[in-house]
């Protein structure tokens, strides 16, 4: 990754259905780094060496000649890792409805991670009052999400995280029952145990290699794990393999993998459930917001050493 500076028309060309933004929020996100390897068979496109990068983003709408966008419309969606984009296909875009929650929120909590928590937990979990449910990678931008949704539905919910910052941020603001550093554990399948001596209902998957492999040893019957994620093995060759699928057998667990693309016709229900937990504070949320496009890699970089605290977002410019 690397900075160059360009010019562009602030203007959309004529007749034009494209839209013309002024990029505020960007948003990293672990599956980014995917992209960065070439593929033919992934769910989504990889980056071109030489071309801008592109992701989830805020933006105001500067020029449109779309009709669903107008000038001065805050907009939500798949942008330009730049200050100006032209967005030449923007029927994928959202209009913001809602401004009475902090902008940043919709690449956020009302946003790609807020979809991929509630699909992921509700819709592949299918979660009951009083089930044991573990979260890994809990404090991120989805983590954090899937915790609360946890507990507002009557479950008991662990979560780990990668520092003692992490463990105290998932206990004492996002309410779960317990949490650990899965640093300092020499055997996360004894960890998970002593953690859930009855095993664990529904685990929410983000980061893939031993853990998975210790949560397959520690499931209850007909329980179910949603593979959201597998950031633990994005930089690797070879990814580390999972010995223990066995228990899928034993246990008769459900494991399916997603993608937040397949639900959004489900982001009017998360709107209508959670816009009102925010404004009752039932649902926080916690962001790690670096400032300007030159801190933009070293933010996305950062997201594999755990060295964000929270949903990791980069200030572009302010309205």
């Amino acid at each position: 990754m690397y900075l160059t500076i360009s010019t562009i028309s602030l203007k959309v060309p004529e007749g034009s259905m494209a839209v013309l933004v002024k990029n505020l929020y960007l948003s990293c996100d672990p599956y980014m780094r995917p992209r960065m390897s070439y593929s033919t068979d992934s769910y989504t496109t990889s980056f071109k060496p030489g071309s801008v990068i592109n992701g989830y983003g805020v933006a105001k709408v500067l020029d449109s000649g779309h009709p669903n966008f107008s000038k001065g419309d805050l907009v939500w969606g798949f942008t330009g890792w730049e200050e100006y984009t032209l967005i030449t296909t923007p029927d994928a875009l959202f209009k913001i409805p809602n401004t009475d929650v902090p902008l940043s929120y919709y690449i956020g909590i009302l946003g790609m991670p807020g979809i991929t928590a509630y699909a992921g937990f509700f819709e592949i979990c299918s979660p009951k009052k009083g089930d044991y449910v573990y979260v890994s990678a809990a404090s991120g931008a989805v983590g954090q999400l899937v915790g609360q949704f946890a507990k507002l539905s009557g479950c008991y919910v662990v979560g780990s995280a990668g520092s003692k910052e992490k463990v105290d941020l998932l206990k004492n603001k996002f309410g779960f029952d317990e949490a650990f550093n899965y640093k300092e554990e020499q055997d996360l399948v004894a960890c998970l145990k002593r953690y859930f001596p009855e095993g664990i209902d529904n685990y929410f998957e983000n980061v893939g290699g031993p853990m998975l492999d210790a949560v397959l040893a520690n499931m209850r019957v007909n329980g179910h794990i949603a593979g959201c994620g597998m950031i633990s093995q994005y930089n690797f060759e070879k990814p580390v393999g999972v010995f223990n699928l066995m228990n899928i057998i034993k246990k008769q667990s459900k494991m399916q993998g997603f993608i937040a693309g397949s639900y959004y016709h489900l982001y009017p229900k998360l709107l209508e459930m959670i816009l009102p937990h925010i404004k009752e504070k039932k649902v926080v949320y916690v962001e790690d917001i670096a400032e300007g496009l030159e801190s933009a890699p070293l933010a996305l970089i950062g997201l594999f050493s755990g060295r964000n605290v929270g949903k990791q977002v980069v200030l572009i410019a302010k309205e």
